[in-house]
This record gives structure tokens, C-alpha cells and sequence, in this order.
């Protein structure tokens, strides 16, 4: 039986989704959150989707292991090959990922038509986005554009200088005049630029749609339909596969707060 004290789980497969977990601590401050980075295997991106699906189910069970109430995929890759699985193995924990929720921010828009999607490699030639947006509106347009060099600039806290600026400019004038009505943010290292998109965009009314904030409103609403929202809680630990000083000092940026620890396990 799952219990209001019970943690919220949240993956990737490194630092990204950390964004979400601050969306989370946002949203949910009185929830205890447990982060599972796999520091050891990243990126998942080049990888088939059969081990992308390996390691997502490892992970799986260790945060079921762990007693979580809640399963939040915060990976686009895993989101786009392995959700199905996860939700099987989860069995009555509830599992929610980033792309079903930024899709549905999107197609809930008033007279939305046309969505633009920024993501990596993978997720981008995935079309994960494309067909989620399309399965609920064939009518709808989605022009996609893949930025890989975001990921490197974020984790190397370039969010907001000249090179970050210039980069977006080079991925985000595609978009001009195409007559996207939003923008999703299609990479969970991609908020982080949030305040600078707007202004790359020039004013063009295109309102961004961050699937970290998307997420973590879905967890709330969901917890709150379940009865299961937590009142007394608001710890926070982290767990990685491998390089922890690293990660702890990235994570600091991605959170910006303190961390007391970060604990490195192995899922074997």
C-alpha cells in the first residue's frame, strides 16, 4: 500500500533532470524526493533502444526498492523507449515522463496549430514529440530543430554569454516567421536557458513550454487525485552510478541550493 510519506523517484541519465527536481521541490516542497543520475552510462542517446531499456528498468527497481510513491521519468530518451515497461514494472506506483507532459501543456493551448520542438539528437530523430502531439491533433504542425550543443554549454554554466547567445541564434532562427505558437523544450538541460530563448526568439509571442515545470504540475495533480500528497516531508537525495564530485558540483548549479551528499550505488 503506498503511503503519503512514502518519496517521489526521479531519473535521467546524468545531470539534466535535476531540472526537474527543482520543478519538483518548487511545486512540492513538502515532498521527499529521491534523484537517481546514471553518471556511469551517460548518454543514453547513442545507445539502442533495447539498452536504453535495460538500464531505465535497473533503475526502475532500484527506486521501488527505495519505497518511492511515484516514478518521474525526467529522460526524453527514456521517455520516447522505455515508458511502457517502466509503467509494467512500477506495477500500482504511478509513472509520469516529460514528453507526455509537455505534450499535453501544448495541445491544451487555445487554437494551437503549429508547436515548435527543441531537443537532442536522439530525442529529435526519435519524432517522440511529433507523434504524441499528432495523437491527440492530426491537425496540428510540429517543426522540430536538434540543438546538441546546448547540453555542453549548460553544463558548462554558459547560459546566458555571448557564445550561449550566438548558439541560440543559430538553432532558434530556423523558427522565425515559421509561425510556431510554442516552443517546447525538449531536453531536460534546455530550461536553463529559458530566460534567453525569449529574447533569441525576438519577441515573436511564442510561449515556451518547459516540460520540467510541465511535469512537476502533473506529479501535483496526480498525488492530489491519489490522496497522497505529503505534508511534513522536503528531503532530498541524490544517488549516481558514478563520478559524484562532479555531478554534486553540477548539481549545486542545475539546483541552485546545497547539497549535503551524493551517494554513488551500483545497480548490479
Amino acid at each position: 500500500m503506498i503511503t503519503k510519506s512514502q518519496p517521489i523517484g526521479i531519473f535521467d541519465s546524468g545531470i539534466g533532470g535535476l531540472t526537474v527536481a527543482k520543478a519538483v521541490i518548487e511545486a512540492l516542497p513538502n515532498e521527499d524526493i529521491i534523484y537517481f543520475g546514471d553518471t556511469a552510462r551517460v548518454p543514453y542517446g547513442i545507445k539502442s533502444e533495447e539498452t536504453v531499456r535495460a538500464y531505465a528498468l535497473e533503475i526502475t527497481r532500484f527506486l521501488l526498492k527505495r519505497g518511492v510513491k511515484m516514478i518521474l521519468i525526467a529522460c526524453n530518451t527514456v521517455s520516447a523507449s522505455a515508458k511502457k515497461e517502466i509503467i509494467e514494472a512500477a506495477g500500482e506506483v504511478p509513472v509520469l515522463d516529460v514528453i507526455t507532459s509537455g505534450t499535453q501543456k501544448a495541445v491544451s493551448l487555445p487554437n494551437h496549430q503549429h508547436v515548435g520542438v527543441i531537443g537532442t539528437l536522439g530525442t529529435v530523430n526519435s519524432q517522440a514529440y511529433v507523434k504524441a502531439i499528432q495523437s491527440h491533433d492530426g491537425s496540428i504542425e510540429v517543426s522540430q530543430q536538434a540543438c546538441p550543443l546546448l547540453v555542453p554549454l549548460a553544463e558548462e554554466g554558459w547560459i546566458d554569454n555571448d557564445v550561449a547567445v550566438q548558439t541560440l541564434h543559430h538553432y532558434l532562427d530556423v523558427f522565425k516567421g515559421s509561425g510556431i505558437q510554442s516552443l517546447i523544450l525538449g531536453c531536460t538541460h534546455y530550461p536553463l536557458f529559458k530566460e534567453v530563448i525569449p529574447k533569441v526568439m525576438n519577441g515573436e509571442g511564442v510561449e515556451i513550454i518547459d516540460s520540467a515545470e510541465s511535469i512537476a504540475a502533473s506529479a501535483k495533480t496526480k498525488l492530489q487525485e491519489l490522496n497522497l500528497l505529503n505534508k511534513d516531508g522536503g528531503d532530498f537525495h541524490c544517488f549516481v552510478s558514478d563520478r559524484p564530485q562532479r555531478f554534486h558540483e553540477l548539481a549545486e548549479r542545475f539546483l541552485g541550493r546545497d547539497l549535503k551528499s551524493v551517494d554513488v550505488v551500483s545497480l548490479d
